[in-house]
């Protein structure tokens, strides 16, 4: 859905005029030099098809629109052919410019953002953060596991875009940073959700029943790859 720059709405306001959980727009951060795992991580194959296809797909059975963003200029042509790629004019800065860009990029009331890296996370446990973003009008919504936040899968609401914009002017360009500016600036904390309390309470189900701090294996090294290729033959509880 494009669209021209985003306007700032108060949250509380459009939850109250009744807008839906589906008005919202995904994007898989593929960004990152991948110097650890030694190749381009989102053209890497896990499960017979690369990371980038992989993390798609979740935003697709998670009910939202799915395009890529963050992407380093070597690689977007290649990674066009699974989806529309949105132009990010400074990749090498880090995924916060990624976000931005994206978000400038669609009308949608909320921008979900999900790494290429994190093969594991059920759609569920998207589909749970939007629906709890909508209902609760919270600027900011992420994931919390083991008592730690996790900076994604986040959902934001289009109404933090200028802070986010104005954080990563100002040099600030940590993406938990600018969520917690953001949320500030609303008069809001960051809403972070317990993933054990909704995997205990079956309100968000991994289909391999793998626990919660397993969601969250971030595929950085080649062991991490060989770990998660492992985790899915046979999960670990």
């Amino acid at each position: 859905m494009p669209s021209g720059p985003l306007e700032s709405a108060a949250p509380s306001s459009r939850r109250a005029s009744g807008e839906k959980a589906g008005d919202a727009a995904g994007f898989v951060l593929a960004g990152g030099e991948s110097a650890r795992m030694g190749e381009d991580k989102a053209l890497l194959l896990f499960a017979g098809q690369p990371l980038v296809q992989r993390a798609l797909l979740l935003l697709r059975e998670a009910g939202v629109s799915a395009s890529i963003a963050g992407a380093q200029k070597s690689v977007r042509a290649n990674l066009a052919q699974f989806a529309p790629v949105i132009d990010d004019p400074e990749p090498d800065i880090g995924p916060l410019a990624g976000i931005c860009a994206a978000m400038a990029s669609t009308s949608a009331n909320y921008a979900v953002f999900l790494p290429v890296d994190l093969p594991l996370l059920p759609s569920s446990l998207v589909v749970y953060l939007l629906h709890h973003a909508c209902i609760s009008g919270q600027a900011v919504t992420l994931a919390t596991v083991s008592g730690f936040t996790q900076t994604f899968p986040s959902v934001l609401d289009r109404a933090v875009l200028p802070i986010l914009k104005a954080e990563l002017d100002a040099g600030r360009r940590g993406c938990f940073t600018a969520f917690r500016a953001a949320a500030a600036s609303m008069g809001q904390s960051i809403s972070g959700i317990a993933v054990e309390y909704l995997a205990q309470s079956g309100q968000v189900v991994h289909s391999l029943a793998l626990p919660p701090f397993r969601w969250f294996l971030n595929l950085n090294r080649r062991q991490d790859l060989v770990l998660a290729g492992s985790l899915l033959a046979k999960p670990i509880a």
